[in-house]
């Protein structure tokens, strides 16, 4: 690992950890025992940090959503739904203080921008997808919208939950109950012939909600 990918990953796991605007760039320095002229060598600050852990989360949405070309079985759906529950527990420090981070930095806010418009015509050929294949029945009026929930409940989830404590805690648990809330939005577009598989993954994932452990990091 690199100088540069020490820092991305100390900084990506502090401001997991601690909260982003807790964390400066000397926190991050003193994290990995070097000094902040050599960070700063590598970064000029701490948006610079941040804008370099966005591309990867932009990565990880690209590689993740592609758009399926053959049919898709319920080991598919799994992928999507880890995804999302990686996406938001991996990069929890940017959906806890999303507006903030975008307010600050125009140039990430129109990276995020691009990325999001990538991201709903991803989804929206996925959704289009699985109703060609009768997994779902959405009206085709419905796909744009729904995207738009979609979206709005995996982005806003973490901060959501986070302003319903005074000591906010955001567990892996918390996270995958909004992996859940997901199927539950989807719930009424599934094929009937298709409710077995559902009430499987619905059972799974409020499995894991309820299990503390870390499936990607064991």
């Amino acid at each position: 690992m690199t100088t540069k990918q020490r820092i991305i990953a100390a900084a990506l796991q502090l401001f997991n950890e601690q909260g982003e605007a807790n964390v400066t760039t000397n926190h991050i320095a003193a994290h990995l025992g070097m000094s902040p002229g050599n960070l700063y060598y590598h970064f000029r600050n701490k948006n610079h940090i941040i804008s370099a852990i966005f591309q990867q989360y932009s990565g990880h949405l690209r590689q993740s959503f592609a758009p399926v070309s053959e049919p898709t079985s319920p080991a598919m759906w799994f992928h999507y739904l880890d995804a999302t529950f990686y996406g938001m527990w991996e990069f929890r420090f940017f959906y806890a203080n999303l507006n903030d981070i975008l307010q600050r930095d125009p140039e990430l806010h129109k990276q995020y921008l691009l990325a999001q418009q990538e991201l709903t015509i991803n989804l929206q050929a996925l959704l289009s997808a699985l109703n060609r294949q009768q997994v779902l029945m959405i009206p085709e009026a419905e796909i744009a919208p729904l995207t738009d929930v979609l979206k709005l409940l995996a982005s806003f989830w973490v901060s959501y939950q986070a302003a319903q404590s005074l000591v906010p805690n955001i567990s892996q648990a918390v996270l995958y109950e909004g992996v859940s809330r997901v199927l539950l939005l989807l719930k009424p577009y599934f094929h009937p012939q298709f409710g077995l598989e559902l009430a499987n993954l619905m059972a799974h994932y409020q499995a894991l909600s309820a299990d503390p452990s870390d499936p990607f990091h064991k």
